[in-house]
């Protein structure tokens, strides 16, 4: 599909949201606020679709254990029920309460006008990261622009200044934690398995057990972070589950135990069956057989995201609604099922036209995946996040999984570094040999002979040239390291732009209207 194409449907998608909140509400007054917000809303819920999305399905398409196009309709399918099913109904309008109600002024047209800025500053910020291929939080994005409407509606003491240092602290712990968890991941599964004498064995006892810590996993992630919004229904329906709004990490690891150890006796002798009777590589048939638990993992992770973040296009969106219809200002607003769908069907929409870029770039762009390095980002993601929930720690998902990505690509390097792995580390040697002996005789030198010390000196700056490309050629193989610099930027100043781009729309709201 063109472009052209995709920018028609994605078009024709707001103005179908916009056609229904005007033919339904456009007798209240300020009603066009509200379709104005819908607009911005639909579009926000598209760039969180086309970038946050690929998260959860890109290393799968990067192991070749789904087809691009079979991941963008694993994600489709769970994103849009994760938001239409579990989203719950009510959502957060002031993101986090990272901005205080007292910026308002307790003027509900100026709040309307604050949370229609911050969903298009945030939804602009999304367009450009997808564009030039950079994963940011999508969460940071509409903070950002909450943050930079709520300072010039209501000055700088109106913003949470500890939680805008919690995001920056997120910066930091989010990729180095799912860095770390996925770099030890892969080891235990190289050190088990892959550099055991008797392979054959090892899989036999190991992957079965990897497969039921994948399983005990992520079901205790769906029950604690996927369905947190609908629990109180789900224990209405099953009355011997402890009556609580929200389920407990206890009780969510207890029904993922559960689901973990059946799997287990259900998957051991199917796998000891494969192995035995595959001819060919070990690796290879261990990595096919990883391949339904991780597409059963990205569906999950795809239902949980969809939950969540969805609250990030239409939270503000809500909050507009509540403000017109009802004509207050709510910390937390109901939402209607024209709302919800808003935001449920622009994820799916905007991952199926513009998530392409981003699901490469994480499959393949930053290191080269199969599926045991997937296995091993997947469940540190999963992992990173259920224990940052529970111990309060201020994580961004989307940093976790790409610093997933840097670890395995970094502890693949570490361990080719242990290695002789061919041609080209042979040529490092032999070129750093040619550089030390170039320094040899410049030591050895007569100082007197100038003109031979300044050949010298040439020659040894021309060979630490040859030494830092092939160096970084070497380490290419692994990591591409040219990403880490982009990335990482990118994630800094996600706040400040759409900071900068929400106080801006926000005035020019404010100056179109006459206020």
């Amino acid at each position: 599909m063109g472009t052209i194409s995709r920018l028609i449907i994605s078009l024709l998608f707001v103005i179908a949201m916009a056609w229904y909140v005007n033919i339904t509400f456009g007798h209240l007054p300020n009603a066009g606020f509200l379709i104005l917000a819908t607009v911005f809303g639909a579009y926000m819920a598209m760039n969180i679709g086309a970038n946050d999305a690929a998260n959860n399905v890109g290393p799968l398409v990067g192991s070749g254990a789904v087809t691009l196009g079979g991941a963008i309709l694993i994600a489709f399918i769970f994103e849009f029920l994760g938001a239409f099913i579990a989203g719950g109904d009510v959502v957060g309008t002031i993101k986090d309460g990272i901005v205080s109600q007292d910026a308002f002024g307790g003027n509900r047209m100026i709040f309307v006008y604050a949370m229609s800025a911050s969903l298009l500053a945030g939804a602009i910020w999304l367009n450009i990261a997808t564009y030039i291929k950079a994963p940011v939080s999508t969460t940071h994005s509409i903070v950002g622009g909450v943050i930079g409407a709520g300072i010039v509606a209501g000055g700088f003491a109106v913003v949470s200044w500890a939680k805008v240092g919690s995001i920056v602290a997120s910066w930091i712990i989010s990729p180095i934690l799912g860095g770390i968890f996925a770099a030890l991941f892969l080891l235990f599964i190289k050190k088990t398995v892959i550099y055991k004498e008797n392979q054959l064995d090892a899989a036999k006892k190991i992957v079965p057990l990897l497969i039921s810590f994948m399983v005990t996993l992520f079901i205790t992630y769906l029950i604690y972070k996927g369905v947190k919004n609908i629990w109180s229904n789900i224990v209405a329906i099953f009355s011997f589950l402890p009556q609580e709004k929200k389920p407990s990490l206890f009780i969510a690891l207890l029904i993922g135990l559960f689901a973990g150890v059946g799997s287990y006796f259900y998957v051991k002798p199917k796998f000891e069956q494969k192995i035995s009777n595959s001819s060919g590589e070990l690796r290879a048939n261990i990595n096919t057989f990883f391949n339904i638990p991780l597409i059963f993992s990205a569906a999950l992770l795809s239902f949980a995201h969809g939950s969540n973040d969805r609250a990030n296009a239409i939270g503000p969106l809500a909050a507009v609604n509540d403000a017109i219809t009802n004509m207050t200002i709510s910390v937390e607003a109901s939402l209607p099922l024209w709302v919800t769908l808003v935001g449920a069907l622009g994820l799916s929409v905007g991952l199926t036209l513009f998530g392409a870029k981003l699901i490469k770039l994480v499959g393949s762009e930053i290191t080269d995946l199969d599926q045991i390095r997937v296995f091993a980002i997947t469940v540190a993601s999963g992992f990173v996040v259920l224990l940052a929930s529970e111990l309060g720690m201020p994580v961004s998902s989307t940093h976790i999984a790409i610093g997933a990505v840097f670890g395995v690509g970094f502890m693949r390097e570490w361990l080719g570094s242990k290695q002789q792995i061919g041609e080209e580390k042979q040529e490092l040697h032999i070129e750093i040999e040619k550089h030390d002996d170039l320094k040899l005789k410049l030591e050895n030198c007569d100082e007197s002979d100038y003109k031979t010390r300044l050949e010298l000196t040439n020659q040894i700056k021309q060979q630490k040239k040859i030494v830092k490309k092939l160096k970084k050629a070497l380490r290419d193989q692994y990591v591409k390291t040219e990403m880490i610099k982009k990335i990482i930027t990118s994630w800094v100043v996600t706040v400040p732009i759409s900071a900068i781009l929400g106080a801006i729309i926000f005035l020019v709201i404010k100056g179109a209207v006459g206020v």
